[in-house]
């Protein structure tokens, strides 16, 4: 009999076992994402802030510093279309895995460029640059997907909540003790130095979390094998172009995101060139808007809410075109500081209302990532386009003033790309707002609930919000 009772309860005790197993590795990987996110920060708050001051210690010139913005985000966005494919032939968190231990090498590459500074020093880190973002968005759609995976779906909204603030603390602090670092160094004639530390500090970080990455759990270790993924992929992107209100918000977005590229990589020469601000200067001139975007995030969060994603998107649009603008007028670093301020009120709602009006205008129930793949694909291509024309404008810039006599009056050749820069965002918006429509409320019973995620920050542009999943909302009784 206790033989048969012993044969009776085995299936409920190994039921059981697999809970208790279930819940030892679902914990384990939590907090084994939440430290990665601590390590990967490393690396990120070095690569979003500090590559632009990083060329121009190599010496790039104004036309260089356009190739430094917008090849990468190029290849980029191309490798993430690729993406699906290559890695259905192979494990997922070994292609992870692997990924980021390539770009911590990648990264350790870019400390040895500012030790030994080889000729063409400057389009070696071009060239690295390239592969950061090719393995950065190798690995973005297949970590997005464990994630979706692997955390609860009651649980997403707080666990990607304490993982923003982890990373956004993380980064924060590294950021500024880079600040800190090249300050030293380059008193003592030494940037070079401060450099290769930073790098190498960010390479160790991505080690960690490629540690980190491989400790953790994946319940699908092999996705399947998908013949003609690339093809349906491209019949999915022309799906969602015939869409009217989709096609005029992405020409709005990326178009946005092109002329903000003509400018953005000319804040950090006319800063530490110009200017002449130390590297703890331009940090904190940087920290003001990343400070002011994550506090203010809430807040256009709520205002929303109540006002809709169009409305805040409308607003936030029109402050956007003035920010170039405003640099022109004084170079008084307390002044700089309230503009970096505004800079930050401004992207922290618009990077915030287009994410969501992107998911408010989609066809219910179409693919969302369709929709978010095509919009940063054709955005990536289009930052290219802006940041090539920058630098040629900054090339000329100087000449131009000479021919045109405005040398009085715009001080710096800088100051030409700016306010090229502010008229056309300002031209970006008066197209679009026109053509802009408020997405149709759905009944309540479809509603869904997206998750975001602060995947960086640039002190120029504005937070990078990456969507994670779409959930079920809970309703009120």
């Amino acid at each position: 009999m206790e033989s048969g009772a012993s044969q009776l309860t085995s299936p409920i005790d190994g039921i059981n076992c697999h809970r208790r197993w279930r819940k030892l590795w679902l914990r384990l990987t939590l907090r084994r994402s939440q430290q990665e996110a601590v390590a990967s920060s490393t690396m990120t708050a070095t690569s979003d802030n500090f590559f632009n001051a990083y060329a121009i210690f190599l010496g790039a010139s104004l036309a260089q510093m356009g190739w430094v913005t917008g090849l990468p985000q190029l290849f980029g966005a191309i490798t993430q279309l690729l993406s699906v494919w290559l890695a259905s032939h192979f494990c997922r968190k070994h292609f992870i895995v692997a990924c980021a231990a390539l770009q911590a090498l990648v990264v350790v590459a870019m400390a040895a460029v500012a030790a030994f500074e080889p000729l063409n020093a400057v389009w070696i880190f071009i060239g690295l640059a390239v592969f950061y973002q090719v393995f950065i968005n190798l690995i973005q759609p297949h970590w997005r997907a464990w994630m979706g995976s692997v955390v609860p779906a009651r649980r997403r909204g707080a666990f990607f909540a304490a993982r923003t603030r982890l990373t956004m603390m993380a980064s924060l602090s590294v950021f500024v003790i880079g600040g800190l670092i090249l300050n030293q160094t380059d008193s003592h004639q030494l940037a070079w130095l401060g450099f290769s530390l930073l790098f190498s500090i960010a390479a160790m970080g991505r080690l960690v979390s490629a540690w980190l990455l491989w400790q953790m759990h994946d319940p699908i270790a092999t996705l399947p094998k998908v013949k003609g993924v690339f093809g349906q992929t491209l019949v999915n992107f022309a799906g969602a172009w015939r869409d009217k209100t989709f096609r005029h918000y992405s020409l709005f977005v990326a178009g946005m995101q092109c002329m903000v590229a003509i400018s953005a990589p000319f804040f950090a020469v006319y800063m530490l060139e110009d200017l002449q601000f130390t590297y703890f200067e331009f940090v904190m001139a940087s920290v003001a808007s990343v400070l002011t975007q994550f506090v203010t995030l809430h807040f256009w969060g709520r205002f929303s809410d109540y006002y809709g994603n169009r409305l805040v998107m409308i607003v936030t649009s029109c402050m956007i075109p003035s920010l170039p603008l405003l640099w022109l007028f004084s170079d008084n670093y307390g002044y700089i500081l309230a503009v970096q301020a505004f800079s930050g009120l401004a992207w922290s709602g618009f990077t915030l209302s287009t994410a969501n009006y992107l998911y408010d205008i989609r066809p219910f129930r179409s693919d969302f990532a369709t929709y978010a793949a095509l919009q940063a694909a054709l955005s990536a291509g289009l930052v290219f386009i802006g940041a090539m024309f920058g630098g040629t404008i900054a090339s000329y810039a100087a000449d131009f003033l000479v021919w045109s006599g405005w040398g009085t009056w715009l001080t710096s050749p800088i100051f030409v790309v700016f306010l090229v820069s502010g008229l056309l965002r300002g031209l970006v918006v008066l197209w679009f707002v026109p053509r802009s429509v408020e997405p149709k409320v759905r009944p309540r019973l479809q509603l869904r609930k997206i998750v975001f995620r602060i995947r960086g920050f640039n002190a120029i542009s504005g937070m990078s919000l990456d969507w994670l999943t779409v959930v079920k909302r809970r309703h009120r009784k």
